[in-house]
């Protein structure tokens, strides 16, 4: 008897897919790759693999692709309704669960656990069901399904009740919340959250500190892990792509642009760059980066017209309110420093708001100092990357409340991200490390944050699910 199930025999589910679709002028569709360690690690197992990558559509354009059936060999894009989608991503995955594991709430006022939250959670529930179920659907008997994220929690403990042949893994690419600031969720959310990603047979965190906070959390909610099994795979940054990319035509271009913006000091000699490059998350703490900037021209004036702080923050999530009024505040910190010491020669900040991959491995490569000072971060690729680009060699400013401070911390300098004369303190010391110095502190972190490059660490975790 022929079998029932799919042909799939390695799995990926993911709310954001290899490739997007947008409607053009004339009514076609137009296919964009994404890139990242998944499409690295899929295409590292080969094309006779038997690989499916599960996904939503996010928009217009990738509705539209599902609706006339236009797809890409190795994709399933899922088409939940747009309302159900809108729910559980910005109701649930990032307005409570993003900001459970990253710490985020103000808790005099927020959250507030009501009935809206509520009717948003049975959309995260029937959002996880899809996906398990075209899971289920795909999958070939005994097959290997590797589920990602915060999005996606519900969704190994309802594939186990229907394809308990399976074998079934998660990982988190957030931090995990300490036992009792997870206890914010009501009890059976907490519970079910739990419930849902111990029915993978393996879950796999960035560091080894998120993987015993999960673990705290299971023995103190539900009552320990029961038989599944914890992993830690720190994600690195992908050394050979990275190197090659920055050096090609575009991102020379754009080098001399940014050293135009840059300047000189007054006496000639190259101006110093503090580089940072980050979406403009709640998390990514770039508000008091800047202040920690302005401090450090404050307190230490012999830096003024001698350093430019080019600052890269991409919008993210503006369609929500609070990461918009974000976005505005860091302008206005940027402008109101710009105002309080710029000269007709020095502009202190160069800030961009739009995203462009090539100026910002433009910055990487004219790094004196990478500033990476989340208040939390599951890793910070950022901090990886800057090293592996940067021409001279950089300093890496790091927060020791990123994930990346694990493997990288005794290289670094290292900050408390809410210590704002700490940060500037720390920005000092950067900006003095002798160039010989600074060039064998980023040999050292390029190599630590190149370990585990992203088609091995997908494959890692492949090889330890199939035991």
């Amino acid at each position: 008897m022929a079998s029932s199930f799919g042909a799939a025999q390695v799995l990926v589910a993911s709310n954001r897919g290899p490739v997007s679709y947008e409607v053009r002028e004339d009514g076609s569709l137009h296919a964009k790759r994404g890139g990242g360690g998944l499409v690295s690690g899929l295409s590292a197992i080969g094309p006779d693999a038997g690989a499916l990558w599960v996904c939503s559509a996010l928009g217009e354009g990738d509705r539209e692709a599902v609706r006339r059936g236009v797809g890409e060999d190795g994709v399933r894009m899922l088409d939940v309704p747009a309302d159900v989608h809108a729910d559980a991503y910005n109701g649930i995955a990032n307005s409570v669960l993003w900001f459970v594991h990253h710490m985020l709430y103000q808790t005099p006022l927020e959250p507030v656990f009501d009935a809206e939250f509520r009717r948003q959670w049975a959309s995260y529930e029937a959002y996880n069901r899809a996906f398990a179920e075209a899971l289920a659907e795909e999958a070939a008997e005994g097959a290997v399904a590797i589920v990602q994220d915060y999005h996606l929690t519900l969704v190994p403990g309802m594939l186990r009740e229907l394809r308990p042949d399976l074998r079934i893994g998660h990982f988190s690419h957030t931090p995990w919340a300490p036992v009792d600031y997870f206890r914010l969720l009501p009890d059976d959310i907490a519970e079910q959250v739990l419930r849902g990603m111990l029915g993978a047979d393996r879950l796999g965190f960035l560091t080894r500190r998120w993987a015993d906070a999960f673990t705290a959390c299971c023995d103190a909610v539900v009552g320990g892990l029961g038989g599944t099994e914890i992993g830690v795979h720190g994600l690195g940054a992908d050394g050979d792509f990275l190197r090659k990319r920055s050096h090609e035509a575009d991102v020379e271009d754009r080098m001399a642009v940014l050293r135009e913006e840059i300047g000189t000091a007054p006496d000639g000699s190259p101006r110093r760059t503090v580089v940072r490059v980050d979406r403009t998350e709640l998390s990514k703490n770039i508000v008091r980066g800047l202040l920690a900037y302005r401090e450090l021209l404050a307190g230490r004036p012999e830096w003024r017209e001698r350093v430019v702080h080019v600052a890269f923050a991409y919008p993210s999530r503006q369609d929500l309110a609070v990461y918009r009024d974000y976005t505005a505040e860091v302008r206005r910190v940027a402008e109101a420093i710009n105002e309080e010491f710029g000269t007709p020669g020095w502009t202190p900040v160069v800030l961009n708001l739009k995203d462009d991959f090539a100026r910002s491995l433009a910055a990487y490569r004219l790094a004196d100092v990478a500033l990476v000072n989340p208040v939390r971060d599951g890793m910070n690729l950022v901090a990886k990357e800057v090293p592996v680009v940067s021409d001279a060699g950089c300093a890496l400013v790091l927060s020791r409340e990123a994930g990346a401070y694990e493997e990288l911390g005794e290289d670094a300098v290292v900050v408390n991200p809410y210590d704002v004369v700490g940060t500037a303190d720390a920005l000092h010391r950067a900006l003095g490390l002798p160039a010989g110095e600074r060039a064998e502190r980023s040999k050292r972190l390029a190599a630590a944050g190149t370990a585990l490059p992203p088609a091995r660490w997908f494959l890692e975790q492949l090889d330890a699910l199939r035991g």
